[in-house]
């Protein structure tokens, strides 16, 4: 299973940028951008609470888990 981020639909639905976000929360653009980017690995209590107080939404609007993506293996075998 695999978490996601869905705070790029998010903003775009507000209409917001990173700075914006930034200016809002005082979260820094780098957490915004790897929260944006859905490249990060961990996330603070306190960043979630201002994310989810800015977009007025529950912690499931704003990640979901997905079912991972399984990668087929294709075994060559030589003679």
């Amino acid at each position: 299973m695999a978490v996601h981020c869905n705070l790029s639909t998010l903003m775009g639905k507000h209409r917001y940028s990173i700075q914006d976000v930034h200016k809002q929360t005082g979260l820094s653009r780098n957490t915004i951008s790897n929260l944006y980017n859905d490249k990060a690995t961990r996330i603070d209590y306190d960043t979630v609470e201002k994310l989810c107080r800015l977009f007025d939404c529950s912690l499931n609007e704003l990640f979901e888990v997905c079912a991972s993506k399984q990668t087929t293996v294709e075994i060559i075998h030589y003679k």
